[in-house]
Parts: C-alpha cells; structure tokens; sequence
C-alpha cells in the first residue's frame, strides 16, 4: 500500500516537502510518516493526498488483495 503511495508521488516529480506544504504540515516529516507507515492520515489528508496525486483514495491507501478476498465473501 505505502509503496504505492511513494511511487505514484514519485512518478510525477513531486517531493515529500511539496506534498507536506500543500497538506499543510510545518515539515516534510509530517508527510513523510505517512508514507512510511509511522502515521496513518485522517480520511481528510487521505482524500487531500489522493487529490494532489490525481488518483483514487482506495488506489493509494487500500490493498488490492482486501478487495478481492471481500469481493469473494460477498458473493
């Protein structure tokens, strides 16, 4: 899941400083935490995150694999 996160950010040229600036956070720490799995972000950072990135919430912060084994269960 946080590979996702660090590539997708990584693929558009896009610094742990910039996201940390336009999320708000005083250091690009506070980003980089998420990214390393040390802070889980608010579902608002979450969706503040996947709005910079141009990607789905679910695409950046949810494993793949929950969705299949839930889909299975469902059926």
């Amino acid at each position: 899941m946080l590979e996702k996160l660090r590539a997708t950010r990584l693929s558009q040229g896009k610094t742990q400083t910039f996201m940390a600036k336009k999320l708000g956070y005083r250091y690009a720490s506070g980003y980089a935490n998420i990214e390393m799995g040390r802070t889980k972000p608010s579902l608002e950072k979450a969706h503040q995150i996947s709005e910079l990135l141009n990607e789905e919430v679910d695409e950046l912060f949810f494993d793949a694999k929950l969705h299949e084994s839930s889909n299975v269960n469902a059926v």
